[in-house]
């Protein structure tokens, strides 16, 4: 999930009366709100979902998460177009991000800010990601609904640290012998349960 918001430099100061900070750090049900006010009061706003095929057939075009994010941030920043960028640099080196972006943009902005945790450091960029957060969060609780109405287990969250979520994998690689249809192919977790569900690889083959 990859988003932008825009807002007029005049209106910026709302973000800070609202609160906005790092989306890790608000409770679902904040994000929740501060994502409607969010919306309405900026100029306007993107989201991307960039699908479980898409992250997966990256191999098949030779590109790694890195520039896959690159191309989604290109493609949200040509849609707004906005003067000034903050960004959140999705690469160990802030300006070669910068850099790759700018490639890609089919216009000339004032300014582009990328740095690491850009989502601690400035309200606009904090802005975006409760956006995105919330909108995964929609995404994930719909799931949650769908399968346990079809008699599967809570699938939890969906990151690897959640217990549910990784029982609710491996129920369902067992059951179905292959992996979710939202789930990533080659996301690591995804690839260690088939290994041990399907394939009877040992756990301990991984720290051999």
């Amino acid at each position: 999930m990859v988003c932008g918001v825009c807002f007029t430099e005049s209106n910026l100061e709302y973000l800070e009366e609202i609160n906005v900070k790092d989306s890790k750090k608000l409770s679902k049900k904040k994000r929740i709100a501060l994502s409607k006010l969010i919306k309405t009061q900026c100029v306007c706003y993107k989201e991307l979902i960039v699908s479980t095929r898409e992250i997966d057939q990256r191999f098949e075009k030779n590109i790694n998460l890195n520039m896959l994010e690159i191309n989604k941030f290109a493609q949200i920043i040509n849609d707004l177009k906005p003067d000034i960028i903050y960004m959140d640099a999705a690469d160990t080196n802030e300006e070669r991000f910068r850099e790759f972006i700018l490639e890609k943009l089919n216009y000339s902005p004032h300014k582009i800010i990328s740095e690491h945790k850009a989502d601690e450091k400035y309200p606009i960029v904090s802005a975006a990601s409760i956006i995105a957060k919330d909108k995964r969060d929609v995404i994930i609780d719909n799931l949650r609904e769908k399968y346990l109405n079809l008699g599967y287990s809570d699938l939890g969250s969906g990151y690897p640290s959640d217990k549910k979520t990784t029982q609710f994998l491996r129920e369902w690689i067992r059951s179905e012998k292959k992996a979710p249809p939202f789930a990533r192919k080659t996301w690591e977790t995804t690839k260690k349960m088939l290994d041990l569900e399907l394939y009877n690889k040992k756990i301990t083959q991984y720290f051999e």
